[in-house]
Protein backbone atom coordinates (compact mmCIF):
# COMPACT_ATOMS: atom_id res chain seq x y z
CA UNK A 1 0.00 0.00 0.00
CA UNK A 2 2.82 2.45 0.77
CA UNK A 3 4.43 1.93 -2.63
CA UNK A 4 1.80 4.03 -4.38
CA UNK A 5 2.16 6.95 -1.95
CA UNK A 6 4.24 9.90 -3.13
CA UNK A 7 6.50 11.13 -0.36
CA UNK A 8 8.60 14.11 0.65
CA UNK A 9 11.84 13.95 2.64
CA UNK A 10 12.50 15.95 5.80
CA UNK A 11 15.07 18.26 4.20
CA UNK A 12 12.78 19.18 1.32
CA UNK A 13 9.89 19.86 3.71
CA UNK A 14 12.15 21.94 5.97
CA UNK A 15 13.30 24.01 2.97
CA UNK A 16 9.72 24.55 1.77
CA UNK A 17 8.74 25.82 5.22
CA UNK A 18 11.78 28.11 5.42
CA UNK A 19 10.98 29.59 2.00
CA UNK A 20 7.32 30.00 2.98
CA UNK A 21 6.24 28.06 -0.12
CA UNK A 22 2.51 27.99 -0.80
CA UNK A 23 1.30 24.60 0.41
CA UNK A 24 -0.80 23.07 3.17
CA UNK A 25 0.89 20.91 5.81
CA UNK A 26 -1.76 18.68 7.38
CA UNK A 27 -1.22 16.72 10.59
CA UNK A 28 -3.34 13.58 10.33
CA UNK A 29 -3.47 12.64 14.01
CA UNK A 30 -6.37 13.53 16.30
CA UNK A 31 -7.10 16.98 17.74
CA UNK A 32 -5.54 16.16 21.13
CA UNK A 33 -2.24 15.08 19.54
CA UNK A 34 -2.24 18.20 17.34
CA UNK A 35 -2.74 20.47 20.35
CA UNK A 36 0.16 18.82 22.19
CA UNK A 37 2.81 18.85 19.44
CA UNK A 38 2.95 19.51 15.70
CA UNK A 39 5.29 20.88 13.05
CA UNK A 40 5.13 24.66 13.03
CA UNK A 41 2.72 25.86 10.35
CA UNK A 42 0.62 22.70 10.33
CA UNK A 43 -3.14 22.62 10.14
CA UNK A 44 -5.54 19.98 11.42
CA UNK A 45 -9.03 18.81 10.50
CA UNK A 46 -11.33 16.99 12.91
CA UNK A 47 -13.07 14.88 10.28
CA UNK A 48 -12.35 13.63 6.75
CA UNK A 49 -15.25 15.76 5.47
CA UNK A 50 -13.73 18.86 7.08
CA UNK A 51 -10.44 18.09 5.34
CA UNK A 52 -12.10 17.69 1.94
CA UNK A 53 -14.03 20.94 2.42
CA UNK A 54 -11.00 22.81 3.77
CA UNK A 55 -8.52 22.07 0.99
CA UNK A 56 -8.57 22.91 -2.71
CA UNK A 57 -8.05 20.09 -5.18
CA UNK A 58 -5.28 21.97 -7.02
CA UNK A 59 -3.16 23.12 -4.07
CA UNK A 60 -0.05 21.34 -2.86
CA UNK A 61 -0.79 19.29 0.25
CA UNK A 62 1.63 17.40 2.49
CA UNK A 63 0.19 15.04 5.11
CA UNK A 64 2.04 13.56 8.06
CA UNK A 65 1.49 11.80 11.37
CA UNK A 66 3.82 10.39 14.02
CA UNK A 67 6.21 8.06 12.14
CA UNK A 68 6.63 5.82 9.11
CA UNK A 69 4.46 3.06 10.62
CA UNK A 70 1.56 5.41 11.39
CA UNK A 71 -1.42 4.77 9.11
CA UNK A 72 -3.23 8.07 9.70
CA UNK A 73 -1.27 9.98 7.06
CA UNK A 74 -1.53 7.09 4.59
CA UNK A 75 -5.30 7.12 5.03
CA UNK A 76 -5.42 10.90 4.62
CA UNK A 77 -3.25 10.67 1.50
CA UNK A 78 -5.53 8.10 -0.12
CA UNK A 79 -8.68 9.98 0.86
CA UNK A 80 -7.40 13.11 -0.87
CA UNK A 81 -6.09 11.35 -4.00
CA UNK A 82 -9.27 9.27 -4.32
CA UNK A 83 -11.29 12.50 -4.21
CA UNK A 84 -9.37 14.17 -7.03
CA UNK A 85 -6.65 16.08 -5.20
CA UNK A 86 -3.71 16.12 -7.59
CA UNK A 87 -0.70 17.45 -5.63
CA UNK A 88 -0.52 15.33 -2.47
CA UNK A 89 2.56 13.88 -0.77
CA UNK A 90 3.25 12.21 2.57
CA UNK A 91 6.04 13.08 4.97
CA UNK A 92 6.38 9.45 5.95
CA UNK A 93 8.94 9.81 8.75
CA UNK A 94 6.63 12.26 10.47
CA UNK A 95 6.70 14.02 13.77
CA UNK A 96 9.24 11.76 15.47
CA UNK A 97 11.80 12.29 12.67
CA UNK A 98 11.21 16.06 12.72
CA UNK A 99 11.67 16.20 16.49
CA UNK A 100 14.84 14.07 16.50
CA UNK A 101 16.34 16.46 13.95
CA UNK A 102 15.69 19.36 16.35
CA UNK A 103 13.40 21.20 13.94
CA UNK A 104 10.73 23.69 15.10
CA UNK A 105 7.60 22.36 16.75
CA UNK A 106 4.70 24.06 18.44
CA UNK A 107 1.99 22.99 20.84
CA UNK A 108 1.28 22.58 24.54
CA UNK A 109 4.21 20.22 25.14
CA UNK A 110 6.81 22.45 23.50
CA UNK A 111 9.16 24.63 25.53
CA UNK A 112 9.63 28.32 24.67
CA UNK A 113 13.20 27.79 23.46
CA UNK A 114 11.88 26.10 20.31
CA UNK A 115 11.26 29.56 18.87
CA UNK A 116 15.01 29.92 18.35
CA UNK A 117 15.45 26.64 16.46
CA UNK A 118 15.74 26.93 12.70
Amino acid sequence: MQNDVLTIARDELRDKLRRHDDFKLVMSLNEWAFQQKHIRGSIHFNTPDDMLRGLRKDEEIIVYCSNVACKASINAYHLLVDNGYTRVRRYADGLSDWEVAGLPLEGNWIKGDVEEQQ
